[in-house]
């Protein structure tokens, strides 16, 4: 296939060339917010009629930021594009590695990098050039020296065996086609003890596979979520244990949201950890 020709609908490469293209209209056009045509409705933050305007001050504080943290961040790092604050879920303390899987414009690297402190350090990883371009501005412009992104794919960190403290993402996994190599990439990077917490959405009910195969139903972070016995299932595999899945919004209540309208996806939060090594 030549450089310039169009993977097939449906394949894994089709999704990656989808959202990789959705997001960086995203990065350059102002986010959720900021775009018009498909984006505009779509992004996971949902829309902005239904949620009184994705990236405004009040719809973070209905995802968990507090008005503290939102004032803390650059302006252009927010770009409406999450559905949680995995910084609150990852409970992250100071000295501690963080890493962030879809780190956008760096809304929860920032905040994360604050939380740990000038002898911790945070790392964002991204697959659109265009939003690792976006978050080292906002980072140059933060001021913040323990903070860092780099540019790949989270099924293929670039990141060293057991140099983390932490791994969070914010409505990024759902994205991402092969969900396994998300997960063993993240047990991977983790220290032994280390925690997984991660903001993402989830499937209520079955998602047909005409509805996986919609590009734009799956770049709006909508077909690729995964009902919770598969994501249970696809953790433990990875290796982790403690794992807890809890819905943040019930079926009937996902059926306001956008993008997820018809498919009963709803927020979630989502607990994991590497088991601790014993003595020898």
């Amino acid at each position: 296939m030549s450089g310039s020709e169009a993977p097939p609908a449906g394949t894994d490469d089709a999704r990656r060339m989808q959202v990789r293209d959705r997001y960086a209209r995203a990065a350059t056009s102002g986010g959720c917010c900021g775009s018009s045509g498909e984006n505009a409705s779509s992004c996971c933050g949902g829309s902005g009629s239904d949620s009184g305007g994705c990236g405004t001050t009040d719809t973070l504080i209905q995802l968990g930021y507090t008005a503290e943290e939102i004032a803390g961040i650059p302006p252009e790092a927010n770009l409406g594009l999450g559905c949680g604050n995995p910084t609150a879920l990852g409970s992250l303390r100071p000295g501690e590695v963080v890493l962030d899987l879809g780190s956008g414009a760096g809304i929860d690297c920032f905040l994360a990098a604050k939380k740990v402190g000038g002898i911790g350090r945070v790392i964002g990883v991204d697959m659109t050039p265009e939003m690792v371009a976006k978050a080292r501005a906002n980072g140059r412009a933060s001021g913040l020296a323990n903070v860092e992104f780099r540019l790949g794919e989270i099924e293929h960190l670039p990141v060293a065996d057991r140099s983390v403290d932490v791994v969070i993402s914010n409505c990024v996994i759902n994205l991402v086609p092969d969900k396994y190599s998300v997960y063993r990439e993240a047990f991977r990077v983790l220290r032994p003890g280390g925690r997984f917490a991660v903001s993402d959405v989830v499937a209520t009910r079955p998602i047909t596979a005409d509805e996986r195969a919609d590009p734009s139903l799956w770049s709006s972070c909508s077909s690729g979520a995964l009902e919770v016995p598969e994501i249970r299932e696809r953790l433990a595999s990875a290796g982790f244990d403690r794992i807890d899945i809890a819905l943040k919004v019930s079926a009937g209540e996902a059926e306001s949201l956008d993008g997820q309208r018809s498919l009963g996806v709803v927020p979630a939060d989502i607990r994991a950890y590497r088991p601790a090594e014993g003595p020898g």
